[in-house]
């Protein structure tokens, strides 16, 4: 682009030319000319590695791509991870560049200065034809600290355009100036919480202060993760952009145009005593990433050091530390943990502590889950925060030195669900609940209990095996109610894998009737309207009753080809396996590759083992899978060493043949 400019306007042969007519200064020429042999050594390569033209950086070229041009793997650091953050840097800033040289010439040579409405702002900066410029050319030599006080200026000018390209130079030359005395400028500091303490404007001009150059060199830590990728398939942002997009998704719960969207959230925030501590957890939750050590803890210690730095208090510091540190804990506590178990509530609230840290982990997490991948938000996991959230809230409510009363809950369950169903007949209830045991009044909520004995009252034997299905818990419910039987839980995965359903969790019960009581909560990703949702669910139920009338003693083969992305990772498969001596069941962690019928070939293992599944949480990390199942002997409760021996070879066998 800008060297069609030089063409056209300038009748220049080369970018060269463009110093000589001063339209380009020399560290933006050098700037360009490296970028562009950096970009034609990886356009050639890419021509050698594919055996043909290809102008296309696909994911597939590269690793291979990294190797020929030198790098190689480092501790935390892949070898193809350094060259594309080398990559998205040199494309950075070309992009930024140009813009800004597009800018200088409509400026410069396009417009008419004579004509120019000015209107000053201070003794630094004036509005000229609705862009911020500075008064004089040594503006940011004299007052250093006037590279942050224009964010602040346009913050609060939300009538100003933008910034005019000779001031954006003139930032860009200047950003040499940001070093440990500037940062240690106590008009600095100010200015950097005033602008994160703004009523507007903040998203904005974060990223303005990004494309700049700005923020980085004032947050050199920041400056560490520009550019930084991580190669799989669930993060799909440079870190930087990823935290600039938590920053904003923050945002949004404060802008009343955006209530609608995340009701829950924009809620909560009308009650947060501090929003620029939330901001300040977004900023530096991701900040050590690419560093030798957890990130989570080591983005706590710059959280903290950063905090102090800018004069805030001791509490504020900690809190800001405390929310880098446990950034993950809520999505991972819902994700890949039994929320229906009060243990784990308790646990969770224990850790922390109060309705304000709460509050302010939640908004982070949504934030957080939403800037990562556009796909990855989805009802469900809305759903299953908004459990954890109210759950941890009722246990925050109680004496925090008693325990969570399990009885009380199990009453507290039933009373619900019959207010919610009052049409049943209570001697029919009190016999179907007594079969059931206090487990499943644990897991279940009152709003399910009620559908369950509703289902199964309402039904006769004929009717057996009964599938009911519904939308609810942030995807489609399906609820199977059967003599239990071997093989049960791999039918149902492969049934629901050949309707091209993505198991989101699944709970399975088997009563002291001899019934098994199964739930599935599937994401199923269409739109319909009434009528084809209940065609849709129909077909569910029909497909589903056919499969558990006759469960599938062979393993399943999958119905459908794997994303063509998944080929470029090779996930080998763990299992780790522990006691839960208080429930007397085994949980098993599965870190696996992603592929389709995974359930299902995993169940048909487990049940050639003659092990049933009590529970199992999905979870699917880009490329990976990473699912927890909780475990019981048909006969005797946990697995023995031998039995887990057993499952550990029948998993391997299955997954990695």
């Amino acid at each position: 682009m800008v060297g069609w400019v030089a063409k056209r306007h300038f009748g220049a042969d080369s970018l060269d030319e463009l110093v000589t007519h001063a339209f380009l200064t020399r560290a933006e020429f050098e700037l360009l000319r490296d970028s562009q042999h950096f970009l034609w050594q990886v356009r050639f390569g890419l021509h050698i590695i594919a055996g043909r033209r290809e102008d296309r950086l696909l994911f597939g070229h590269q690793i291979e791509l990294a190797n020929k041009l030198g790098y190689s793997d480092a501790d935390h650091n892949l070898a193809v991870e350094q060259f594309m953050q080398v990559y998205y840097r040199t494309v950075r800033q070309v992009s930024r560049l140009n813009e800004m040289l597009l800018e200088l010439f409509l400026e410069d040579i396009l417009l008419d200065p004579r004509k120019a409405e000015i209107r000053p702002l201070n003794r630094r900066f004036q509005v000229r034809d609705g862009y911020l410029e500075q008064r004089q050319t040594n503006v940011f030599s004299r007052y250093p600290f006037a590279l942050l006080e224009m964010f602040l200026l346009l913050q609060q000018n939300p009538d100003v355009k933008g910034v005019r390209a000779t001031t954006i130079r003139a930032v860009r030359e200047n950003l040499h100036r940001i070093d440990d005395e500037f940062r240690a400028d106590l008009r600095s500091r100010s200015l950097f919480l005033e602008i994160i303490r703004q009523p507007r404007g903040i998203t904005h001009e974060f990223q303005r202060m990004h494309d700049y150059g700005v923020l980085q060199r004032y947050l050199p830590v920041f400056g560490n993760v520009v550019g930084k990728m991580q190669y799989d398939l669930f993060h799909v942002y440079t870190v930087d952009q990823h935290t600039l997009f938590v920053v904003r998704n923050l945002r949004c719960f404060f802008v009343p145009e955006r209530f609608h969207e995340f009701p829950r959230c924009s809620a909560l925030v009308a009650r947060l005593p501090k929003p620029e501590l939330l901001y300040l957890g977004g900023l530096f939750h991701d900040i050590a990433k690419g560093r030798p050590g957890d990130h989570s803890t080591l983005g706590a210690t710059d959280a903290r050091e950063f905090c102090l730095h800018h004069g805030m208090s001791q509490f504020d510091a900690n809190f800001v530390a405390w929310l880098v540190e446990r950034h993950l804990l809520m999505s991972t506590t819902a994700q890949r943990r039994d929320i229906t178990d009060p243990d784990v509530i308790n646990e969770f609230a224990e850790v922390v502590g109060d309705r304000m840290h709460l509050d302010y982990l939640y908004l982070l997490t949504v934030a957080d889950i939403r800037a990562t991948d556009p796909g990855l938000w989805n009802d469900w996991k809305d759903a299953l925060l908004w459990d954890l959230y109210q759950s941890t809230v009722n246990a925050l409510r109680r004496d925090d030195t008693s325990p969570l009363d399990r009885q009380g809950l199990v009453r507290e369950t039933q009373e619900g669900a019959r207010r919610l169903r009052s049409d049943l007949q209570p001697a029919r209830v009190r016999a179907l609940w007594r079969a059931l045991g206090d487990e499943y009044f644990l897991r279940a909520t009152a709003d399910e209990v009620a559908w369950h004995a509703g289902c199964v009252l309402h039904a006769g034997v004929e009717e057996l095996p009964l599938v009911a299905v519904r939308n609810g818990r942030g995807g489609t419910e399906i609820f199977i109610y059967a003599p239990d039987q071997p093989y049960m839980f791999a039918t149902c995965s492969a049934t629901l894998d050949r309707l091209q359903l993505n198991i989101l969790d699944a709970r399975i019960m088997t009563a002291d009737n001899g019934m098994t009581l199964d739930s599935f909560v599937v994401e199923s990703g269409e739109d319909l309207d009434t009528d084809q949702l209940d065609e849709h669910h129909h077909q569910i139920a029909h497909k589903m009753r056919e499969a558990v009338r006759k469960p599938a003693w062979r393993m399943p083969s999958a119905s459908r080809k794997p994303r063509r992305e998944l080929r470029h990772f090779r996930t080998p498969t763990e299992l780790r396996f522990s006691t839960d001596p208080q429930r007397n069941r085994t949980v098993m962690e599965l870190i696996t590759a992603d592929r389709p019928g995974l359930l299902a070939r995993v169940g048909w293992a487990l049940s050639a083992c003659h092990v049933s599944v009590l529970n199992a949480k999905i979870a699917t990390f880009g490329e990976r899978a990473e699912d927890i199942f909780l475990l019981r002997d048909r006969v005797s409760g946990a697995l023995s060493d031998v039995q887990i021996a057993q499952v550990r070879d029948h998993i391997h066998t299955v997954l990695d043949a």
